[in-house]
């Protein structure tokens, strides 16, 4: 009957963190059980009660800053002098400024929401099919939490691992590129006859080539500081965003003087609106996973895997089909939060590195913010596009397996998730 709570409570629409409290409160009232139930709220706040974790609404509010600033347009104009006068230019610049806008917000959602305003019309005035458009927007927006600094990496190494946060931020560098590369490839062959080659994109301002350059420098300076502080030793990750929060700030309202002190309120609500949301899956999670150890369901999992999982490569190609799967139907991060704390065990058993098996699963679980029926990217690429998520969703399908060829490669080839941390001496 718990199952059928929460199976029923998630497919009636209810928050994934409420329907899991409603399928807890529920076991704990009728079942068998020696504690009352308050340790329902008990295990919430001590899943949240955590110093690191403010890290991760102190990142949530650097994004909202960095949004407000005028860092999207200057980051846009940026990518469009590299790259922007190749064959697909402005598919490549939507690519690559996905690419640089993953290092200042590490959301996929934010980069959907913030890039695609701009580039979805733009696409469709210099000849790209709308929905195209919109499905490559999304598609790109995976490399946001991928590349650092990244929420999900932070919850992952925090709250389920203990896994280095350095050693995954730097575990996720190459994937991230690679991903990019690809989609990049995929877009030179198959849409370069929407636009001319060579053509010159001339917006975002109309700046010059040597002004979009210079003020396309000052965003990236931030992940800079931040990656390179943490790697450094010098700040924690909490305190590392921090910074991130006050470098936004600065930059808004002192060099490019477009973030108003009258907008501050709001942005600040919004932060707050959207750190509540992930503490709330965080928390119900964490009450979730003290009553599956304590009834020793990871164990008897461990068990099993171990027992029928003897290779690497059974294991990595079990967690690939689960999380595609799941990441159909659940929020990633409470599908981390849930699933993680059962695999790594396994993982460990059979040898394969935690980093390696961190990125994996972010990888494959950002590839469902892109895949119906929940994937939310694709809500949010089309409340701008308005080309109905039947069509999106057809249109995206290249994309997806672009994406998934690319987790295919690092999984099985996991020298291209560690190479780097190890050169830099984090594993």
């Amino acid at each position: 009957m718990t199952y059928v709570i929460l199976l029923g409570a998630i497919v009636i629409g209810l928050p994934i963190a409420f329907a899991i409290l409603a399928a807890l409160l529920y076991f704990m009232a009728v079942g068998d059980f020696p504690y009352n139930i308050r340790i329902v709220a008990t295990q919430m706040f001590g899943g949240i009660s955590s110093y690191p974790l403010l890290a991760i609404p102190l990142f949530i509010l650097a994004g909202e800053l960095m949004n407000e600033s005028g860092i999207t347009s200057r980051i846009i104009a940026f990518a469009n002098v590299l790259v922007g006068r190749m064959r697909a230019g402005l598919a490549m610049v939507n690519i690559w400024a996905s690419v640089i806008f993953a290092g200042l917000s590490g959301s996929a959602v934010a980069d959907t929401s913030a890039i695609g305003r701009v580039f979805i019309p733009e696409m469709e005035k210099k000849g790209y099919p709308r929905d195209f458009s919109a499905a490559l927007t999304a598609a790109s927006s995976v490399i946001g939490p991928i590349i650092p600094p990244s929420i999900p990496v932070i919850i992952y190494a925090l709250t389920v691992t203990g896994v280095s946060v350095p050693a995954l931020f730097m575990a996720g560098v190459v994937p991230g590129l690679l991903l990019a590369v690809f989609l990049s490839v995929y877009v030179y062959i198959f849409a370069g006859h929407y636009e001319k080659a060579g053509e010159h994109h001339d917006f975002a301002e109309r700046k010059s080539s040597r002004k979009a350059l210079l003020e396309g420098i000052i965003p990236l300076l931030m992940p800079v500081f931040v990656v390179g502080s943490i790697l450094m030793g010098i700040v924690t990750p909490t305190e590392a965003a921090s910074f991130a929060v006050a470098y936004a700030m600065f930059v808004g309202l002192f060099i490019f003087r477009e973030l108003k002190p009258s907008r501050l309120a709001g942005l600040f609500a919004r932060a707050m609106r959207d750190s509540a949301i992930v503490m709330v899956v965080i928390g119900a999670v964490a009450a979730a996973n003290w009553l599956l150890n304590y009834n020793r369901v990871p164990n008897m999992i461990t068990d099993f895997a171990v027992n029928y999982m003897s290779e690497k490569w059974m294991f990595l190609s079990v967690v690939i089909i689960l999380f595609l799967v799941v990441g159909l139907f659940l929020e990633g991060i409470a599908a981390m939060l849930v699933l993680v704390p059962i695999l790594h065990p396994i993982a460990v058993s059979l040898g394969v590195d935690p980093t390696h098996l961190g990125i994996v699963i972010i990888f494959n679980l950002m590839i469902g913010l892109i895949t119906p029926p929940m994937g939310l990217c694709l809500f949010v690429a089309d409340s701008i596009a308005n080309v109905g998520i039947g069509r999106l969703s057809r249109t995206i399908m290249p994309f997806f397996l672009v994406e998934l060829l690319v987790l295919i490669i690092i999984t099985f080839f996991p020298d291209l998730v560690i190479g780097l941390p190890k050169l830099l001496g984090l594993l």
